[in-house]
């Protein structure tokens, strides 16, 4: 359960971290799976519906950047999704009928883990209100050092910033004279969770440390916030995605500011292949250690 002043903290700030979530025997388990994805990347050679992998991977050195979509990989995923405690904190914030709208597990591999450019998540997916955030589950120690979560406090309160370069989508901030400071990290202990409203935003230095930092990423809406992009869900994928309440067909209308992600990125794929062209990048993605 989280506090009245951690609640207070969300809403002023953005963000929050909260540690002890999953317990050690948990976080062995997710990290078991894991290695067996990164093992199995082995076989792969190029990124597909499953797989993101780092420039210098190669099948003797298998570096996997992304899982994509992991609750559909492995039912240990699926059960950290819908974990008790994650939810209970997560309705605290934006009410007890939760749905989810994405989910991956980032891996910033031991001095290759490539960066991603500040950026808001509600640039990618604008809804009918914006009682979305995402959550971290830290499957390693995150630190400043092997490239945490970096976050704006009190950005999610004020305006979509431009994402788009040479009039398209490239899925990182390029407003010009945009700055990261006042940046603050949000560290944690494995086990731990980080929090960050939708709105709030946020990037992550490269990974220039001898340590991995394994990070997996679920998004959860409010239940009556209904994505405002063409294609929205079909009726049955939204209601297989509530992990808590009930299905809501009177979507929640908020005055909140929305800038459509299109025309869409030039590259597709995950928000790494997005960012890569992107000019004025604030992060360097570290050189490979062969």
């Amino acid at each position: 359960m989280l506090t009245p002043h951690q609640i207070q903290f969300y809403r002023d700030a953005g963000y929050l971290g909260v540690e002890n979530v999953f317990s050690p025997d948990e976080v062995a388990e997710l990290r078991r799976v894991t290695d067996e994805f990164v093992e199995k990347s082995r076989a792969v050679t190029a990124n597909d519906a499953v797989f993101d992998l780092e420039p210098s991977h190669t099948p003797e050195q298998p570096r996997l950047r992304r899982l994509k979509d992991p609750i559909k990989q492995h039912v240990v995923y699926r059960r950290a999704i819908s974990h008790p405690k994650l939810l209970q904190i997560v309705s605290q914030l934006i009410g007890p009928a939760i749905t989810s709208n994405g989910n991956k597990l980032n891996l910033k591999l031991a001095d290759v883990g490539s960066p991603v450019e500040w950026h808001q998540d509600w640039a990618f997916y604008p809804h009918t209100n914006d009682d979305l955030l995402a959550v971290g589950v830290a499957m390693d120690d995150s630190s400043l050092e092997n490239g945490c979560l970096m976050v704006l406090p009190g950005t999610h309160r004020g305006p979509v910033l431009d994402h788009h370069q040479d009039s398209v989508f490239v899925g990182a901030v390029t407003e010009p004279g945009f700055r990261s400071d006042g940046a603050v990290p949000i560290q944690l202990k494995a086990g731990g969770i980080s929090i960050h409203h939708t709105r709030l935003l946020h990037g992550s230095a490269p990974n220039r440390s001898p340590h991995a930092r394994r990070l997996l990423l679920f998004q959860y809406c409010a239940a009556d916030a209904w994505p405002l992009l063409p294609g929205d869900k079909p009726w049955d994928t939204y209601a297989a995605s509530v992990l808590q309440g009930s299905p809501v067909n009177v979507p929640r209308l908020a005055p909140v500011p929305v800038r459509l992600p299109l025309p869409a990125a030039k590259f597709g794929g995950s928000i790494y292949e997005n960012q890569r062209g992107l000019k004025n990048a604030i992060y360097a993605a570290p050189a490979a250690k062969m």
